[in-house]
């Protein structure tokens, strides 16, 4: 099996850019008013996958267990802002931020450490061609499915506020009373990574296993990778959703059973 891999020149990706092009023509056509958002976005990926490009080729080469941990954090705290900047309606103060970045962060960090430490054990332990991508994977589906699930948690509490608090009048603990609702914020949080799995092979496929068997990599060990990478993501995913639905729940009452709704504000109306 030829294990090179092709190489792609700029005149290449500006071949693939016409698709963007034709979305922009749709959307002009149509009268849809996205042609600026898509290129603003389209620009903001260009730019951002180029330094990202730059940062880990830089990251490589000199392999510093500090720098790598230092990437991690800087990552971990721009997924933190994505957390709280996708939510209708936020906990007040630090609380809004440092709910959905600490679940997050300890997710992420059991996965990943189990990923390194038993499952591939590379050497270094801590080497940044596979801790790196690996957490980013990992970190990027754990912050979509709590942010789903905090946002459907806040939504449902603050709309569902007098039948709760009628439950909570009649006896009913805070939990009895929020039941319903916590579990549909635990679906709504679980709901991506289960179809993600659900379609990956027959009707998908991910993004990895392709670029590893373009790349020239056996596709059963691509298939192999992705299962494991699937699984990783499903376990950071439905822990972190979990402890932070019920970790914003806490929040949101008291030890007196009370809803606190008081406790969430309005994200500020995009301009």
């Amino acid at each position: 099996m030829n294990t090179g891999y092709i190489t792609l020149s700029y005149w290449d990706l500006a071949i693939a850019s016409v698709f963007l092009l034709l979305n922009g023509a749709i959307s002009i056509a149509l009268h849809l008013g996205l042609e600026r958002r898509l290129a603003i976005s389209a620009l903001r990926m260009m730019v951002q996958l180029t330094l990202v490009g730059l940062l880990l080729k830089a990251l490589f080469s000199i392999a510093s267990p500090w720098l790598t941990l230092l990437v991690v954090c800087a990552m971990l705290l721009f997924a933190g802002r994505e957390i709280l900047a996708r939510q209708e309606n936020r906990l007040a103060g630090l609380w809004g931020y440092a709910i959905g970045t600490g679940t997050m962060t300890f997710a992420g960090t059991m996965v990943i450490l189990t990923a390194l430490l038993v499952l591939l054990e590379p050497r270094p332990w801590w080497a940044p061609r596979y801790a790196l991508p690996l957490f980013g994977m990992i970190l990027g589906n754990t912050m979509n499915g709590i942010s789903l699930a905090l946002d459907t948690l806040h939504r449902t509490i603050l709309r569902e506020r007098r039948a709760i608090e009628a439950q909570l009048l009649l006896g009913a603990t805070r939990w009895q009373a929020a039941r319903p609702f916590l579990r549909a914020s635990l679906r709504t949080g679980f709901m991506p990574i289960v179809n993600a799995m659900a379609a990956t092979g027959v009707v998908s496929l991910p993004g990895m296993m392709t670029g590893q068997i373009l790349s020239g990599v056996d596709p059963q060990e691509a298939v192999k990778y992705q299962i494991m990478i699937m699984f990783l993501i499903a376990g950071s995913t439905g822990l972190g959703v979990l402890l932070a639905t019920l970790g914003s729940f806490l929040r949101l009452t008291d030890e007196r059973h009370r809803l606190r709704p008081e406790r969430l504000r309005s994200a500020a109306p995009d301009r």
